[in-house]
């Protein structure tokens, strides 16, 4: 079976993982290519775009792919739409790999905004510290605007000119634990957190350590995603991905 995985997060790295050295399949990681140094993989690895939905449909007919995995970020909107086109247009079973949303607990003070546009106006007009964790290519979102200060945190260096007058950038790759990121808002003094409900683990520590602190937390709400069959777990995937290999085993055209 010849499984396309679209790539970037944990997610997709603990699928490529798990198939890797399994005779039963041939599995392509592909990357869009926007960070510098990803994570090596055990997996054949495909960095750069398709050229939106049609180059896709194209890829998954020249490589004659059986199965597409979605495991993009949950913000990567493009990709999962262009995925969505392209399987429906050749025919291809999809599957996304995805993390629900976190949920509100209690002690949570969360502002939830639809955008980038909306996180900038909630944080006011009086100077706030802002401990900014939005991935590099929305930080320009909040190069204007009243004066706060940024707090930064990246894997890679964002654009120069996307930079607030005001920061501080910080460049690491996670993951960090709760004390982590207690300590560091602390150091900086931070009164308030921009982040992207991107949910998962693997960034929750972030959204526990605001909570210990009293901190209001600014949380830009998902996109919608396309209609395609979920799954939310490593094990779900991969019952999925079985499914499928019995269909074709069979002669059968069945959906995940």
């Amino acid at each position: 079976m010849r499984i396309l995985i679209l790539g970037g997060t944990t997610e997709a790295s603990r699928l490529a993982a798990a198939l890797a050295g399994r005779a039963d399949i041939a599995a392509v990681l592909s990357y869009a290519g926007r960070t510098r140094e990803p994570a090596a993989q055990p997996i054949p690895v495909r960095v750069g775009g398709f050229g939106g939905a049609e180059g896709l449909a194209r890829y998954l007919a020249d490589e004659t792919i059986d199965l597409i995995v979605d495991a993009t970020h949950p913000f990567a909107e493009r990709i999962s739409a262009n995925a969505a086109t392209a399987a429906a247009a050749t025919g291809t079973v999809i599957v996304a790999f995805t993390r629900p949303p976190w949920q509100r607990q209690p002690g949570d003070d969360w502002f939830e905004v639809a955008d980038n546009a909306a996180a900038l106006a909630a944080l006011g007009p009086a100077p706030r510290r802002v401990f900014l964790t939005i991935g590099r290519l929305g930080i320009g979102d909040f190069r204007v605007g009243p004066p706060h200060h940024y707090l930064i945190r990246a894997i890679d260096p964002p654009p120069a000119d996307d930079l607030p007058a005001d920061h501080r950038l910080v460049l690491a790759r996670g993951t960090f634990g709760r004390d982590e990121e207690i300590a560091l808002m602390r150091a900086h003094a931070i009164d308030v957190l921009v982040t992207k409900n991107s949910g998962g683990e693997a960034t929750y520590a972030k959204i526990a350590a605001a909570r210990e602190l009293g901190l209001p937390v600014v949380l830009v709400r998902p996109p919608a995603r396309p209609d395609v069959p979920e799954v939310h777990t490593l094990a779900a995937c991969l019952d999925a991905i079985a499914a499928h290999g019995s269909t074709l085993s069979t002669g059968t055209e069945r959906r995940v």
